[in-house]
Order: structure tokens, then sequence, then C-alpha cells
């Protein structure tokens, strides 16, 4: 096991058949992609990278991320921080390969010789992990003073279905 620096790429094959375990930490500011999204970058993203072999000898890559990234809630437009990260499991397998026989819950990265860029799949899994509208809890936000959540009445409910003209054409 490794607790040294992870390396922006590597030969999964061969870190695999050594078992090769890194942990650490990058900061988020390394994420071009992902620094367009978050309204700080400055926090850090903890890693746990292992490469081994399962039982049919197939090179595995084993990730976990956790980070907390800071984004604009679409409700109030303040802040709000939100957990990003998990655990994913790749099988590495060469371009073309039969893929149908492999386990579901591996992921598929397709490689010939040349090496994995850690760096972009850690960022290819933090981008996908983003909420597509990000908010805070319900009644979580910073609302000025003496804003009030407009209700809705029953009849505004029912004028509002966009389907109420359907009924109309079922009728005989």
């Amino acid at each position: 096991m490794s607790n040294g620096p992870i390396p922006n790429q590597v030969d999964p094959r061969r870190f695999a058949d050594r078992a090769l375990t890194f942990i650490g930490e990058w900061p988020l500011s390394a994420f071009e992609r992902l620094g367009e999204l978050v309204t700080a970058n400055d926090g850090e993203v903890k890693i746990s990278l292992s490469f081994l072999r399962d039982e049919q000898k197939l090179p595995l890559v084993r990730m976990n991320l956790a980070a907390e990234v800071g984004m604009l809630c679409q409700r109030c437009l303040d802040e709000v921080v939100l957990p990003v990260g998990g655990d994913y499991q790749y099988v590495v397998v060469r371009p073309g390969s039969d893929t149908s026989l492999l386990p579901q819950e591996y992921d598929i990265v397709e490689l010939d010789d040349e090496p994995l860029d850690v760096r972009a799949l850690v960022e290819e899994e933090l981008l996908l992990c983003l909420p597509i509208v990000p908010k805070h809890p319900e009644g979580e936000c910073n609302h000025p003073d003496g804003y009030v959540e407009p209700e809705l009445s029953g009849e505004e409910i029912a004028k509002s279905n966009p389907f109420s003209v359907l009924a109309q054409l079922r009728k005989p």
C-alpha cells in the first residue's frame, strides 16, 4: 500500500499484478471542468485507488471518492455545500473485447497499452455526481425577511393541470 501521491497516469494491468493501493487527496482546483460548475474549488477530494485481479484474473480498479463542493442553490441563489463521490469498480479490457460475459457490477474501461488517466477518471466521476438542479433540502433556504412561500388553492391546482383538457375529449 502506498500513502504517497496518487499518480496522474497508471498502467492498470501492471499495478493490478502488484496489487497496489494509493490513498491521498487532490485539490478540487486541479479539475478544470469541475471548477466551471462549482462556486468555490478550494476544497479537496479524498481518493482511495486500488488495483487488483478478480477471480477471472481480470485487472480491476476500485476507487472511492469523497468531496464537498459548493454550488448555487436554484431556490434561493445562495451557496449550498453538497457531498459528492462514491465507490466505483472498473474492469480493464482491450478495445473490441467481448464484454457480454463480464460481471454487471463492473464499469468497463477499454485500454490498449496506453496508460489510464486517473485525473480524468476522477473528474468524470465527480461531474457525474453533481446534481442537475442543486438546491438546499426543503425548508433550509435563506429567503429574505417577510418572504412567504405562495400556496396554491385546490381550484388553482385544478386549473394549472395541462392534461385536464384531455378529460373533455373522453366525454361522449
